[in-house]
């Protein structure tokens, strides 16, 4: 099967995820500085989403320049990351719209989880179909910083019960992690290509 419609497919979805979540911030009614106050945390959150966004638009291309093959498996496990990345703007807007209140922060979070737990299962089906030499398995191996990333939206989840804004800014510390480009796969493409 063909990876570059995989790639094509999913950077549409992506394009659109990015644009539906800037629709959730109306423009201002009034025309003073004072009538931007309202759109504050939906600008934050939404912040916050367009780089999540980005770190896996980012990650998916690094990854899938390094698939020599796909199959439907991976087309599945692509599709499921899709799905969980489509729900963004949903929540990302629901957090936004409720100035960071502890459920919408929570299902933030969830929907993040979800979706790193959608990545680490693409990369496995990746792994499963390219076998021993696959690029992916060795430059990611066990892959220890996708793993820690759950477990930290898991923490922002349970913070988020107590105090919303804690558990908001553990999923930012994720994003942080994540913000410089992932350059695991860059390394062993280039030592693949050299060869």
């Amino acid at each position: 099967m063909n990876k570059e419609r995989i790639e094509a497919f999913s950077d549409g979805v992506i394009a659109i995820i990015i644009t539906i979540m800037v629709l959730e911030i109306k423009v201002p009614h009034g025309t003073t500085l004072e009538s931007l106050r309202p759109l504050i945390p939906k600008f934050i959150s939404y912040a916050l989403s367009f780089v999540f966004v980005g770190i896996y638009w980012n990650n998916h291309h690094h990854l899938f320049h390094a698939v020599k093959r796909v199959n439907g498996k991976i087309m599945w496990a692509n599709l499921n990351l899709l799905f969980w990345l489509s729900l963004f703007p949903v929540a990302a807007g629901w957090m936004g719209e409720h100035h960071f209140s502890r459920w919408p922060v929570l299902v933030y979070g969830v929907v993040l989880c979800a979706a790193a737990v959608a990545y680490l299962l693409l990369m496995v089906m990746i792994k499963k179909t390219e076998g021993s030499n696959s690029l992916i398995l060795d430059a990611i191996g066990k892959d220890i910083k996708g793993r820690l990333s759950v477990v930290f939206y898991v923490v922002g989840i349970l913070l988020s019960l107590l105090n919303p804004w804690v558990g908001a800014a553990v999923y930012a510390l994720v994003a942080a992690f994540w913000f410089i480009p992932d350059r695991r796969i860059e390394k062993v493409i280039a030592a693949a290509e050299g060869d």
